[in-house]
């Protein structure tokens, strides 16, 4: 199969039909042989019942369907999952991302041989207080993070090779972060295109403000799994030894001074009167703290069964 074109939908009941209509028009002329899969998120509108109505009409098109919301990474997962074409597409169903952007983004992927493209929405057609800046504020913390120079790392707009979606798994709320997961994997031809981007039609946002403080957090996490996930105590361990050293450091030095002091005959303040030295007492059990917490997360890692996995390319017999 050529192209399969991964949807991840909750309560898109209005939207439905006219993006599959939109879709079968733009890949008529294409001569693809194509499906297109719709996950539904656990909707409680009637989305479920326009796709079993719409696969009726459109051979291409498959249903799945969660018995609740477990989110967009989730839907994606389950459909990657399922995709058989050897090129995937994912694509938001509330006609916000233009089914006419597929053609070049497969073309892309096929002839241009990226292994991920990501959709560039240049012109949002959003609120512009409400999305625009924060976006734009995500996207340049993201790309210092990761290194990958994308305008829009969450554009729902991607085409992936086979292989990208089949060897990473996206999970909680990661879904932001794929070409970070992708890179991560091995695949480091990750290209970008301008698409289209209409205004909402039908409906409302399924997402709130609170997605920034989450993709920030989330974020964080692929950022340090990525540096650190097989070797905890390269973390955990430097900035305890280094936060336990400074805290023994402070003690060594004002009970030295204290001792100097008294048996020379100075004036000395009492060690226990000094608020420095509760301060280096703190340095002292944070870095021990730290230093054991790289322990026990190498000892959690040596017991992984995912210790020694690692993904290959290609072998030579």
């Amino acid at each position: 199969m050529d192209l399969s074109i991964v949807i991840a939908l909750y309560n898109e009941e209005e939207s439905l039909p006219e993006l599959l209509g939109w879709i079968d028009r733009t890949l008529a002329s294409q001569k693809l042989i194509y499906e297109v899969i719709l996950v539904d998120d656990g909707s409680t509108d009637s989305s479920w019942e326009i796709i079993r109505i719409e696969a009726e009409k459109y051979p291409a098109v498959r249903g799945i369907r969660f018995s609740r919301n477990y989110g967009k990474s989730a839907a994606l997962y389950t459909g990657f999952e399922a995709a058989q074409g050897n090129v995937v597409i994912t694509m938001d169903a509330d006609l916000q991302d233009s089914p006419e952007e597929i053609p070049e983004l497969y073309s892309m992927i096929v002839n241009d041989k990226f292994d991920l493209v990501s959709g560039w929405k240049k012109r949002r057609k959003d609120n512009r207080l409400a999305k625009n800046l924060p976006s734009k504020i995500y996207n340049a913390t993201a790309r210092r993070v990761t290194g990958i120079k994308l305008h829009d790392m969450n554009c729902g707009l991607k085409a992936y090779r086979k292989e990208v979606v089949k060897n990473i798994e996206v999970y909680g709320e990661m879904h932001r972060y794929i070409p970070y997961l992708a890179k991560n994997a091995g695949f480091r031809n990750i290209g970008e295109k301008a698409v289209k981007h209409q205004a909402r039609k039908f409906g409302k946002s399924k997402f709130g403000m609170d997605r920034f403080v989450n993709g920030f957090l989330d974020l964080m996490t692929l950022w340090f799994l990525s540096k650190f996930g097989k070797r905890p105590m390269h973390f955990f361990g430097t900035f305890g030894t280094l936060t336990f050293l400074i805290g023994f450091g402070t003690s060594v030095y004002l009970i030295a001074d204290k001792l100097i002091s008294q048996a020379n005959g100075l004036k000395f303040r009492p060690v226990t009167d000094q608020p420095l030295f509760y301060v280096s007492l703190v340095a002292l059990i944070i870095g021990m703290q730290l230093f054991l917490a790289g322990f026990l997360g190498e000892l959690v890692s040596r017991n992984s069964s995912e210790r020694n996995h690692y993904k290959i390319k290609e072998r030579l017999h």
